[in-house]
């Protein structure tokens, strides 16, 4: 697997090391909600954003994003609501059709109506207390290069396109963070239980402090 930044556990795909901040603090704190990869995907990605991020503005590994901001002040319910949304949803496929220019930079676009519909149903569950970012249109991605000049952007997008072929995978559940103005923290990692393809339930675990589940 690809080099993982130093708040993430280098044995486990997409999965935070326990921070030592005390509970006053991160109460504070926003938080931000990600879709879980299957890790041939995550790899995949997360070798093409290190490769194309600048790596002194790299603090994070390739991810999906649900929402940037929800409030720290209600991550009791939040995560209840997680744990129900997890326990009713199923392994879904992603597929990664083509990369789209961003103007600094460029993403994976991401096609999957079941990571849409989960995302407009918590949108719906915490609409009075989104930002106005989190209340845009969905449009899933996965960032691979940002904040480079345009002329850079542009010219490493038109290699990048050239050489990309179509990616597919997995959601397997949900990981909630702490943003800490950079790097992120694990709070939670919650996998998705109801009727998984291969005939198995999830298993929901992974509270910050526990050592995280390695899905690999």
């Amino acid at each position: 697997m690809a080099h993982q930044p130093i708040f993430y556990a280098p044995d486990s795909n997409q999965q935070a090391m326990p921070g030592s901040f005390p509970a006053s603090a991160i109460d504070a704190l926003p938080l931000v909600l990600t879709l879980k990869l299957d890790s041939a995907s995550f790899d995949r990605l997360n070798q093409l954003r290190q490769k194309y991020f600048p790596s002194h503005r790299n603090f994070l590994p390739a991810h999906v994003t649900l929402f940037h901001a929800l409030p720290g002040n209600q991550e009791t319910s939040i995560r209840e609501t997680l744990q129900i949304a997890c326990a009713n949803t199923a392994r879904f496929p992603l597929a990664f059709p083509t990369l789209r220019f961003l103007g600094r930079g460029f993403a994976a676009e991401i096609e999957a109506p079941e990571l849409i519909q989960l995302q407009h149903q918590l949108m719906a569950d915490w609409h009075s207390e989104l930002t106005p970012q989190d209340r845009q249109k969905y449009k899933p991605h996965v960032t691979i290069q940002n904040k480079v000049s345009p002329e850079v952007a542009k010219l490493q997008y038109e290699q990048a396109a050239r050489a990309w072929q179509p990616l597919s995978g997995f959601g397997e559940g949900l990981l909630l963070w702490y943003y800490k103005g950079g790097p992120w923290e694990l709070v939670e990692a919650f996998e998705f239980q109801s009727n998984s393809p291969n005939g198995e339930t999830g298993s929901h675990c992974a509270e910050a402090g526990t050592t995280p589940l390695d899905r690999r």
